[in-house]
């Protein structure tokens, strides 16, 4: 069998598992390399050097800078300024949309969406303005942002990189702007003047409490004198349930101890606030004797004013203390904010990705509490203990405030709404933004190449404090490096084997009597369609070659094929897996699956209208 066959049978599983999502994507790349190893149609001494590509290595400095900007408060700074948008949800789509679409040229697409997306909920829970109408526009303009600048999305730089491996140079860092800035002009006022209209209004809840509705969930019981739970611990307690139900708070006297935080016995008029469906309470009252509900003073609870904003970081009794409640005492008002809960959602490379949470010993290891998931926008009514979590699930979680975010960073979530801005030091600030401006200059007037330029500013950026060493290493997502450098040997044996040959000489036959600006639309057309159910990057690398057979078989210029690639596969507006930013917002928003295309699919016909014209009068077929 020839080796391209072997090529088309590995590439089609290969879709075929990237579609079906079960496995990440990073290890659908993996074996599609070491298949194409097994078969020999990729060299066994050249299997692993797409992880010394250019393009690899600029993909991975790229996210270190980007880490650095967010650690120096060059983005905080911008996101502060975008909170004072106004009450009108056009202005505040306009300033979000439009600031999200600059970010993403100098930086990560993804990473200027997941901090700006807390920004964007705060300002519509703070105006009520449902945040379906902000987060899929936002997420939409940190794709249409990457398309300007070489760094800004990964298509660009392999695109880059796959020109000068055909010998003619490297693509510069504002080749792609002429085309990319006009697209995203087009892309951002159509959903300004008229795709907003077109986005789902789903009824997201506008606050945490809202969303979860934590109120009607949230049960007290009282330690009585004769209880069998005098004396015992929250982990006893923790036992006697179906699941490991979230114990938020013990309410001893006027003190309020946080459950993560209480290890001492419980005593006798104690309130064990706790989250537990009817019949784990059944079973706390039947086994442990406690009785639902508190004594006379219930009603009154929440009209006390003025309770210790600190009560929930009081070091809990131990073992032995004087743990008799204080009769009489006021009980502190109870809310969210008191509890220490907070919102976040999942990120696509998370650890937490279809685990549990005793697979991920969220409470022993990470010290959080589960209190609820919400997915699609809906509050999940399942066990927790069976929750297996998926990108773009909202959790709300409990948990010591000094810890939250080391743990949050650690399992891959991203906080909502209630992310402090911290402007950073401003020497850092101008660190940052100046190491980057030269590390541009150099690239601008080739002195050196992107690959290198950008590892340079990375390194400084590190060697300077600007980003500490060990959140440079977290900030690399490896998922993204592995993808980037196990296809792009695949994608090179497409080619080397004829396979992509094969298919530039088919659509050639397909589209013999027709001109080449056709030809054009149907490679946009069929990378963007690829790009919607495989990582963009991934789709990229397919196409570029069948991009150069096309090119040639024309007998034209490589340039106007190679754009067109780079700027469809970083449009994936018709599925919330066609890019990381999508799914990201899913959640938030309460979108649906098929919500995208309402907005997507005439913002993608906009993108194709004008970038085709673009494409062909900057970047001539002759």
């Amino acid at each position: 069998m020839p080796d391209a066959y072997w090529v088309f049978a590995v590439l089609g599983l290969t879709l075929i598992a990237f579609v079906w999502g079960r496995f990440r994507y990073d290890l659908v790349a993996m074996a599609a390399l070491l298949s194409c190893v097994m078969l020999g149609v990729v060299p066994a001494d050249k299997a692993f050097a797409g992880f010394g590509h250019p393009a690899v290595i600029t993909v991975a400095a790229v996210l270190i800078l980007s880490r650095g900007f967010e650690h120096a408060g060059v983005v905080d700074w911008i996101a502060e300024k975008t909170l004072k948008a106004g009450s009108r949800p056009v202005w505040q789509l306009a300033v979000l949309t439009l600031t999200v679409t600059l970010l993403s040229a100098m930086m990560n697409n993804v990473g200027a969406l997941a901090l700006l997306l807390p920004v964007a909920v705060r300002v519509a829970r703070e105006h009520d303005t449902s945040p379906s109408l902000l987060l899929m526009p936002l997420a939409f303009g940190s794709l249409l942002g990457g398309l300007m600048t070489l760094i800004g999305t990964p298509p660009n730089i392999i695109i880059s990189s796959f020109r000068a491996s055909r010998g003619e140079g490297a693509f510069s860092m504002f080749d792609f702007t002429p085309v990319g800035a006009g697209v995203a002009l087009a892309g951002v006022l159509f959903m300004i003047a008229v795709g907003w209209r077109l986005t789902p209004r789903r009824q997201t809840r506008a606050s945490a409490d809202e969303l979860f509705e934590t109120a009607a969930y949230l049960s007290e019981l009282r330690v009585a004198e004769e209880a069998k739970a005098v004396g015992w611990t929250l982990h006893k307690l923790r036992d006697l349930c179906r699941e490991p139900i979230p114990i938020l708070a013990v309410l001893r006297g006027d003190e309020r101890y946080s459950g993560h935080a209480f290890h001492g016995p419980l005593a006798a008029g104690d309130i064990v606030l706790l989250e537990a469906g009817p019949e784990d309470l059944k079973l706390l009252e039947d086994k442990a004797g406690l009785a639902i509900g508190a004594p006379e003073d219930t009603e009154g609870a929440d009209d006390v004013e003025g309770a210790d904003d600190g009560a929930g970081k009081h070091e809990a009794p131990q073992q032995g203390e004087n743990s008799q409640a204080k009769e009489g005492a006021p009980r502190p008002s109870l809310d969210a904010e008191d509890l220490q809960l907070i919102e976040v959602v999942v990120r696509n490379d998370s650890m937490m990705i279809n685990r549990t949470v005793a697979q991920l010993r969220l409470l022993n290891q990470h010290g959080l509490h589960l209190v609820a998931v919400s997915r699609d926008g809906s509050r999940l009514k399942q066990r927790l203990r069976d929750v297996r979590f998926r990108p773009g699930d909202v959790l709300l979680l409990q948990g010591d405030e000094d810890g939250l975010g080391d743990s949050l960073s650690t399992l891959g979530c991203l906080p909502l709404a209630s992310r402090k801005l911290s402007l950073g030091q401003p020497r850092q600030l101008w660190l940052a933004l100046g190491v980057f401006a030269l590390a541009v200059a150099a690239m601008i007037f080739d002195l050196l190449p992107a690959a290198v330029a950008m590892s340079l500013a990375a390194l400084v950026t590190l060697g300077l404090g600007v980003l500490p060493l060990r959140e440079g290493y977290d900030a690399i997502e490896g998922s993204v490096i592995v993808l980037l450098a196990a296809m792009l040997p695949v994608g090179q044996a497409l080619e080397t084997s004829g396979g992509a040959g094969m298919i530039a000489e088919w659509l050639l036959r397909l589209g013999s009597d027709w001109p080449p600006v056709v030809t054009l639309s149907v490679l946009f057309a069929l990378t963007l369609l690829l790009s919607n159910i495989i990582n963009n990057a991934a789709a990229a690398l397919l196409m570029a070659p069948i991009a150069a057979g096309l090119a040639s078989g024309f007998g034209v210029s490589l340039d106007p094929f190679l754009m067109t690639v780079a700027v469809s596969a970083s449009c994936a507006f018709l599925t919330p897996i066609g890019h990381q930013s999508n799914t990201l917002v899913m959640g938030p928003g309460g979108y649906r699956f098929h919500d995208y295309w309402k907005l997507g699919l005439p913002l993608t016909l906009v993108v194709m209208v004008t970038a085709i014209p673009l494409i062909l009068l900057i970047w001539p077929l002759s």
